[in-house]
């Protein structure tokens, strides 16, 4: 398998949450990272969502980069078929190796390890320790609450306005997809 264009780490829930259009929009997702040569750099699990974005990457012959801690290599079905596989000591160390082996960030429908996970790049982001594009798939309206959340922080003095401006939006793949081709062709311009 040669190198892809591209590896990004998609952060996503560890369940398959209750609307069909989660899996739906994870399985698409999975399918446009090998459609586009671009590598899923995820959480190694073969459950929920997390397990269904593998599966399609797979299935459409792209390359998979799975991170998963010792702790979790048994709850989340540890996917060890990946093209890559890496097992860490910690939840801390999963997310700096999977944010460090990606150009750019997809956060699907998830709990409060998504969240933690999008509230770590952010934040990063935010202290301008990364330049990476963070895109939410608000599949359904899903991250609206978040949205909603975060402009609270804002109009409440906790934030300035520009933490919105780290944040790309999509409502569907096809806007996500659009999102991420400008973002990481504009990063590869920039970078050479």
């Amino acid at each position: 398998m040669t190198s892809p264009n591209a590896s990004v780490c998609v952060f996503c829930g560890s369940r398959p949450g209750k609307d069909p259009a989660y899996e739906a929009d994870a399985q698409a997702v999975g399918t446009l990272l090998a459609e586009r040569d671009w590598q899923l750099v995820y959480g190694a699990g073969d459950v929920g969502l997390m397990g269904t974005v593998a599966r399609a990457a797979q299935a459409a012959g792209g390359a998979t980069f799975g991170v998963i801690p010792t702790h979790l290599l048994s709850l989340e079905v540890g996917k060890r078929d990946l093209s890559s596989f890496v097992v860490t000591e910690n939840m801390h160390e999963r997310k700096k190796v999977m944010f460090m082996n990606s150009d750019a960030v997809v956060v699907l429908p998830g709990g409060a390890g998504s969240l933690d996970e999008f509230f770590e790049v952010l934040t990063w982001r935010q202290l301008g320790l990364h330049e990476k594009p963070v895109v939410l798939l608000n599949t359904g309206g899903y991250w609206g609450p978040l949205l909603a959340l975060m402009q609270h922080v804002i109009s409440e003095g906790f934030a300035d306005a520009s933490l919105l401006d780290y944040v790309i939006v999509a409502d569907d793949v096809a806007s996500m997809a659009r999102s991420l081709e400008a973002a990481l062709s504009s990063r590869s311009v920039t970078q050479e």
